[in-house]
């Protein structure tokens, strides 16, 4: 017996976050019954359903890393109909999901598998894996500013965790940009907070998994090196 967003992300649906967001939601079931309680637990008898859709476990886990373009969504599908990273996958049989987000207008490195729980440990704060940025911004920060910036900025009335801001070039004006949070557009609202903008913005790793020379809109699975290291992160 397992926990029912445990299976779900086993199943390659999504995170086990996201499972439970969709669960609370009533878009799953186990033997025609919607359940919305998050300590529910599953056996291998039981048929769950997702969005009335039966899942079954992934066999093959498969681990991805794309570098995302600017202009489109962190996402499996889009109700406005924009383009998401899945269009951008193929030739891949399995069902795979975006790990974390970049924003619309972000582009660079993101991490796409099927296997739920590694997912859930690459994005859980507790595990403090830093995500690094290139930013091009209006102009180079003021020290008491860069001060500031990495020690703590309030968003939505909660202080974000330390982070690490370098420059790389006075002109033209570029950053880089160290944090191991994931908020929403968390990078480009602290550059606001010390009045400056993200003119691009570009993820070039998470933890120990690089960006490299992946061209724009490519993707390549990930070294045996790279899917040992998100599993024991």
């Amino acid at each position: 017996m397992e926990r029912l967003q445990k299976y779900i992300a086993a199943c390659g649906v999504c995170s086990r976050r996201k499972a439970e967001e969709y669960i609370a939601q009533g878009k799953v079931s186990v033997n025609g019954e919607i359940i919305t309680e998050m300590g529910f637990k599953v056996g291998e008898d039981d048929v769950v359903r997702y969005m009335g859709k039966v899942i079954l476990p992934e066999e093959k886990k498969v681990y991805l890393v794309i570098n995302k373009p600017k202009g489109c969504v962190t996402s499996v599908s889009d109700d406005r109909g924009r383009k998401t990273v899945m269009d951008y996958i193929k030739g891949i049989d399995e069902r795979v999901y975006p790990v974390g987000r970049l924003d619309y207008n972000t582009s660079g490195l993101l991490i796409l598998t099927n296997d739920g729980e590694t997912a859930n440990r690459l994005t859980h704060p507790k595990h403090n894996i830093n995500k690094v940025y290139v930013a091009l911004v209006q102009r180079i920060p003021e020290p008491a500013e860069v001060f500031f910036f990495e020690n703590g900025i309030f968003l939505d009335g909660r202080k974000t965790a330390p982070a690490k801001l370098e420059v790389i070039s006075e002109e033209p004006p570029s950053l880089k940009i160290t944090i191991h949070e994931g908020r929403n557009r968390q990078v480009r609202r602290m550059l606001e907070e010390i009045d400056n903008k993200a003119v691009s913005l570009k993820r070039i790793s998470i933890g120990e998994i690089e960006l490299g020379r992946l061209k724009k809109g490519k993707f390549r699975e990930m070294t045996e090196s790279e899917i040992d290291y998100i599993k024991n992160c």
